[in-house]
């Protein structure tokens, strides 16, 4: 198949910002098939990168086009491949494991000892035509939108934060972090059945997002205090789940505070650096169970995700916020930073 013009998001130096630049046609090696690439979200780890942060400068080794959230059409088949057909819609996991190790072995190929990242270790989806392992692709019905099925990554995250180590249903949830993963948290929560559900977060934009996925309470953390709020309105007791989506250390510290004795906190988000709380009062004396959540379980996330879509319980639509084009990618990278968005598509 020739492709006459390519083009992708590239981060071609170690330094803020990226460039939209020809590249080399990809071609598919015996295991994958070559996508077009219809419709790709921005995350906050790409965010990270095309800010230079000193994970992303630490980890990445530029040039490298960024990116991993997207969905796309199969338009050729690598000759090893039994799966998929050309003409299938496809996204596909940002999880690039050996399956070789220990944790692959054992079902846990998301932690893989080898692990690799799509658009951080290799390069990834903000580009017209993308070269997909067989073994980390996810073929999408058909009746889903491109751009729909572009964001199914990110609600795999929140798939896997809420459900670990157990369901919401009858539970009080309280979410740190409303960006586009903590609302769709919210979203699963209210779907499941939660009692309550109490949305944390410093941007209004986002916590109106919040109640429109059926947040009970939100808080905004830039003008009350969320441990106040929260205990106050559950009579001092407390929550059931704490899910830290913020990535920062205050946040974590005040979710540890709102946690009831026995409850359970699931944390999804990174901070930049070491974080001090108080173990002995917050999570020995309480007795609570800590998770630690690094992306999806490959593929039951996955499955769990097809079926809220397809029940119609998490609209995933209504958390697309801005549709721009490729060539838009810097004013598409400044509204993700402002917090004045849900989630941001891109089309080439």
């Amino acid at each position: 198949m020739v492709i006459w013009s390519l083009r992708a998001i590239v981060k071609a130096r170690p330094a803020p910002g990226a460039e939209l630049l020809d590249v080399p046609e990809p071609s598919i090696r015996r295991n994958e098939v070559l996508v077009r690439v219809k419709a790709t979200s921005i995350c906050g780890t790409d965010v990270h990168i095309y800010e230079w942060n000193d994970w992303a400068s630490s980890r990445v080794k530029p040039p490298l086009i960024i990116g991993h959230e997207f969905a796309g059409e199969v338009v050729e088949v690598g000759r090893d491949v039994r799966g998929l057909a050309v003409g299938d819609s496809v996204s596909g996991e940002t999880h690039i494991p050996c399956m070789r190790c220990e944790q692959c072995r054992t079902g846990n190929s998301h932690i893989c000892d080898n692990l690799l990242l799509r658009g951080v270790d290799s390069d990834g989806c903000f580009a017209e035509y993308l070269a997909l392992d067989e073994t980390t692709a996810w073929r999408n019905d058909k009746s889903l939108p491109y751009e729909v099925a572009s964001a199914q990554e990110p609600l795999g995250n929140a798939v896997h934060t809420v459900f670990s180590g157990g369901g919401v249903e009858g539970k009080t949830v309280a979410v740190f972090g409303c960006g586009p993963i903590g609302v769709a948290a919210v979203g699963l929560c209210s779907a499941s059945g939660a009692e309550a559900v109490y949305a944390v977060d410093v941007s209004e934009f986002r916590l109106r997002l919040a109640q429109e996925f059926g947040a009970s309470h939100v808080v905004n953390a830039s003008t009350d205090d969320p441990v106040k709020e929260i205990l106050g309105r559950t009579g001092g007791r407390g929550v059931d789940v704490f899910l830290e989506m913020a990535g920062a250390g205050e946040t974590i510290r005040q979710g540890l505070k709102v946690l009831r004795p026995g409850g359970r906190a699931c944390i999804l988000g990174l901070p930049d650096g070491p974080v001090e709380m108080d173990v002995t009062n917050d999570v020995v004396m309480k007795g609570i169970t800590i998770h630690g959540i690094y992306g999806r379980r490959m593929f039951s996330t996955w499955y769990t995700v097809a079926s809220y879509l397809r029940s119609g319980k998490v609209d995933l639509s209504k958390l697309i916020t801005h549709r721009l084009r490729m060539y838009d990618y810097r004013k598409a990278f400044e509204l993700m930073k402002s917090g004045q968005s849900g989630k941001i598509v891109m089309t080439p």
